[in-house]
């Protein structure tokens, strides 16, 4: 191995542990939290697209863990943005911690994906531009990355929370 493939390798690793430790972190904030909730849930760790990737989990009713999800993901936004405040205060770096609960967003990032699907053919077929909803930040990555893999390009417009995606022609 030469001596830049071996400090890229390195780099990896140092990357890998670090995502590891945020996850270790947000996990363990995260049982506190459902401690405190008096919540059943167990927590799984994954490392996802250079970013951490906690979810928690349960085998009785999700019913009860979807007070964490709350009105169409808001108090799941706002645990997610706690999480990664308690990531920082332990590492002193920004986290990109992506949190999931009772499968939410695994179930939002499909349905978001067939949305950007269906724009994008729709911009195939009329050759006209198409603007979607407002979305979250991750709502949109997620549509994004669908239209990009249909072959064409999107953009984000407006402010926030009123910011959507647009579909463009090829």
């Amino acid at each position: 191995m030469t001596e830049g493939t071996t400090s890229a390798a390195a780099e990896g690793g140092d990357t890998l542990t670090r995502l590891e430790q945020e996850g270790e972190i947000a996990a363990d904030y995260l049982e506190g939290l459902l401690d405190i909730a008096d919540l059943d849930g167990d927590i799984d760790m994954d490392v996802e697209a250079d970013r951490a990737s906690v979810s928690i989990v349960s085998d009785s009713s999700s019913r009860e863990l979807q007070k964490l999800v709350g009105r169409d993901g808001e108090v799941l936004e706002a645990l997610q943005e706690l999480t990664r405040l308690a990531v920082h205060r332990e590492t002193g770096d920004r986290s990109r911690l992506m949190l999931d609960i009772a499968g939410f967003r695994a179930q939002k990032r499909t349905e978001l994906a067939e949305l950007g699907a269906k724009a994008a053919e729709e911009v195939k077929a009329t050759k006209q531009p198409v603007k979607l909803d407002p979305m979250t930040p991750f709502e949109r990555k997620v549509v994004h990355d669908a239209v990009a893999a249909a072959g064409l390009r999107s953009e984000s417009e407006g402010e926030e929370p009123q910011r959507f995606v647009v579909v463009l022609p090829a």
